[in-house]
């Protein structure tokens, strides 16, 4: 007889749209109580975060994670900076590939894993042009009309 929390992924949608995701890593987080509390809740944005590295840590900034209702004096700050851990070969990948031209590392997916720990999905980016937004809005288009199309037929 507990307390149902609701444990749902968080997608940072725009990512997909405003970047072309090279490659994709799992990184753990570093939080509090009240930060894993507000998660499960589903309390959470990733529309303004973003990754940096920091003395050789990778560290997510502007991560919004509301504040937990039930929580003390001791509650988080909504906005701090979170540590992302990754493998040491990992982030010296991830810290090659940054240097070069174009590149960033976008946050993308926050959910919780079988054994409930905390994950967020962090992708390799590569900023889009005008013209290729251009295009994924055409393909979404199509694909949508597609789709209405079948549904007619049955």
């Amino acid at each position: 007889m507990g307390v149902k929390l609701v444990t749902k992924e968080i997608v940072n949608r725009k990512a997909k749209f405003e970047y072309s995701f090279i490659q994709m890593y799992e990184s753990g987080l570093v939080l509090t109580g009240t930060e894993v509390k507000a998660l499960r809740q589903g309390l959470a944005n990733l529309n303004d975060a973003y990754c940096l590295f920091d003395h050789g840590n990778l560290v997510v900034k502007n991560m919004f994670i509301a504040e937990y209702d039930h929580g003390t004096i001791y509650n988080h700050d909504a906005r701090r900076d979170r540590r992302l851990l990754l493998h040491k070969s990992e982030l010296k990948k991830l810290e090659r590939r940054v240097t070069e031209k174009g590149y960033t590392i976008v946050p993308y997916r926050l959910f919780f894993t079988d054994r409930g720990f905390a994950k967020l999905e962090v992708a390799l980016a590569q900023g889009k042009k005008a013209f290729d937004k251009r295009e994924t809005i055409k393909e979404r288009d199509s694909k949508r009309d597609l789709d209405r199309l079948k549904k007619i037929k049955l």
